[in-house]
């Protein structure tokens, strides 16, 4: 019975959401915040050191330091020759960087959570989403908030790389060592750590800004409050036929009064007539 919902609210589901900006970003975020803090979280690393004692017995070649997130460096520790009759002494690394790394995989995981629902709701109840013009709203504040959160902790993930990568550099480590300060012992760096993996996971938490802020704007579309702003301007109705003649005819008059002084035949009929009636009289007294 419980399948059987579920492959009728598949059923129902509309997937075409996906293929329209509003949803496809969604999907890019989802997958760039499982890179994001997958990148960061489980990452471990390790670098090694070697100490030549001027007595070779008492050397070691191989010294391995392990660490690895949340980069809390000063918990991690590892055992150095002395130079002096085979005895060890332990070294601590230094600083503390769990802050900046555990803020920045958090907000890894609530933006893939929310990214999760986000979908979710497009696809199954996305009439409800728009239906009172609520959804589109909380959908755009969130947005808003994630935006700024990816801003944040990138930048201050990507200024805590910079202090891991200086705490964990097999040349300032081997500072620490105090048989590395007499000039009749040699200590170098043997292998130095990986931090491709870190690296990425900075450059997808700036893609994820970059998502994010760029979502504001489709999702701000749904809202509905540019809409009034946006409004086709009314068809141009064309004028009756009538009015058209009446122009037509209005404009006759100054045309025609401009050709010279144009005048209808019937001025021209009583003008005749009227030249008619006078000449009659001069014949008259010419036959007198």
């Amino acid at each position: 019975m419980y399948c059987m919902c579920v492959f009728q609210l598949v059923a129902q589901g509309q997937f075409r959401v996906i293929k329209v900006p509003l949803g496809f970003i969604k999907v890019l975020e989802w997958f760039f915040a499982i890179f994001a803090f997958s990148t960061c979280g489980s990452y471990s690393g390790m670098f090694r050191m070697a100490v030549e004692c001027k007595n070779r017995t008492d050397s070691d070649l191989s010294i391995e330091v392990e660490f690895e997130y949340p980069f809390r460096l000063h918990q991690v520790y590892f055992d150095a020759p002395t130079c002096r009759g085979g005895n060890t002494e332990r070294y601590f690394l230094v600083g503390d960087y769990s802050s900046s790394a555990e803020f920045f995989v958090t907000i890894g995981v609530f933006a893939f959570l929310y990214a999760s629902a986000a979908l979710s709701v497009y696809v199954f109840f996305y009439e409800k989403y728009k239906e009172n013009n609520k959804g589109p709203l909380i959908d755009l504040g969130v947005t808003a908030f994630f935006a700024f959160m990816w801003l944040v902790s990138s930048a201050a993930w990507a200024k805590g790389l910079s202090d891991v990568k200086t705490a964990t550099d097999p040349e300032k480590v081997v500072t620490l060592i105090q048989a590395c300060d007499s000039e009749a012992n040699r200590c170098k760096e043997v292998h130095d750590p990986v931090m491709s993996g870190l690296n990425t996971s900075v450059a997808f938490g700036f893609i994820n800004l970059v998502l994010w802020a760029g979502n504001l704007w489709f999702v701000f579309k749904e809202t509905g409050i540019i809409a009034p702003f946006m409004r086709a301007p009314p068809p141009q109705t064309k004028p009756a036929a009538d009015a058209y003649g009446q122009q037509g005819a209005y404009e006759q008059d100054p045309y025609a009064s401009g050709q010279g002084g144009y005048q209808p035949d019937y001025n021209q009929q009583g003008y005749n007539q009227g030249y008619g009636q006078q000449a009659a009289p001069t014949s008259f007294s010419n036959q007198m």
